[in-house]
């Protein structure tokens, strides 16, 4: 697993959102520079659309209630039907690969938060692939923010 570099993150906070609250709605959206390997988070009441790029390769995720219990869920768009099949089994590896280093991203740039609300470390995380095709198209659990701390 990779392990993430601090140096190389920058967090950003939008409107209404502070160190440690809220809990909901609290939404990251991490995007990432291929040039310089920087991580970028930023966390608000809304997802940061214009810091997505024509890649779609950001990870994005929200506190949500499910089954009575707080739940980190988590979305990343692996592609379409006008993208090729192969293709789009590269890019559902890559996620698969690099989600651990999202997380862990996630965890550290929002630690304040997490040391406000101690028992979010030991929420569910789950992790939504989006694709149009089915093999790609899945709901995943990557453990909890306490395994990326």
């Amino acid at each position: 697993m990779n392990r993430l570099n601090p140096d190389k993150l920058f967090v950003e906070y939008r409107p209404y959102v502070t160190e440690t609250e809220p809990i909901m709605p609290r939404r990251y959206t991490l995007t990432h520079s291929d040039i310089t390997a920087d991580l970028f988070l930023t966390i608000g009441t809304y997802y940061a659309f214009d810091k997505i790029n024509q890649m779609r390769d950001e990870v994005l995720a929200e506190w949500r209630i499910i089954n009575g219990k707080y739940t980190l869920y988590g979305y990343v768009y692996v592609g379409g039907e006008n993208i090729k099949k192969e293709l789009l089994a590269l890019r559902y590896n890559i996620f698969n690969r690099e989600l651990p280093l999202a997380l862990e991203a996630i965890v550290y740039g929002d630690r304040n938060f997490f040391k406000a609300h101690p028992n979010l470390l030991d929420a569910p995380i789950i992790i939504y692939f989006d694709s149009y095709y089915e093999e790609f198209n899945k709901v995943k659990y990557f453990k909890t923010p306490r395994g990326y701390k």
